[in-house]
């Protein structure tokens, strides 16, 4: 038996809907105008800054950033074009390429940051109590947990 969902339900699931496109959408924009780069491109150089040596594997980096690794490959490629990214054979067994943040790379992100730092703080944080972002964080961790994400 079908467990439809009720009209408060069905409320806060098209309003989460609405929300999540309509922010996605800000953000590119936003971060295009003010960088030149895409959100996956700031997505891509952040997974590359939070690791030490600032480089991974492909499918690390596929499976770090929830991709496929056939839509990576071709986003690296671009990125690579415009120098922020290199990639380099894999040294440990020759099989599989490793993503490296270039220094040209570096100082997008670096430059993009601020901004979008501010985007996230004036769009979401700034509009929420406190009570709401410890909400949030609670929400978020519940649903990540039933996906197996937590």
């Amino acid at each position: 038996m079908t467990r439809w969902l009720d009209e408060r339900e069905q409320t806060a699931w098209r309003s989460y809907l609405r929300m999540q496109s309509r922010l996605q959408a800000e953000l590119h924009r936003r971060l295009q105008a003010d960088s030149g780069l895409s959100l996956a491109d700031f997505e891509v150089l952040v997974a590359l800054t939070d690791r030490p040596d600032e480089r991974a594997r492909v499918l690390e980096l596929a499976t770090s950033l929830e991709w496929e690794k056939s839509r990576l490959s071709h986003h690296l490629a671009r990125m690579q074009k415009r120098g922020l990214i290199g990639r380099e054979e894999c040294g440990e067994d020759g099989r599989g390429n490793v993503v490296v943040l270039t220094r040209e790379g570096r100082a997008a992100i670096e430059a993009a940051a601020p901004a979008h730092v501010e985007t996230v703080r004036e769009l979401v944080f700034d509009a929420l109590p406190d009570d709401d972002v410890a909400a949030l964080a609670r929400i978020s961790a519940a649903v990540l947990a039933r996906l197996g994400g937590a």
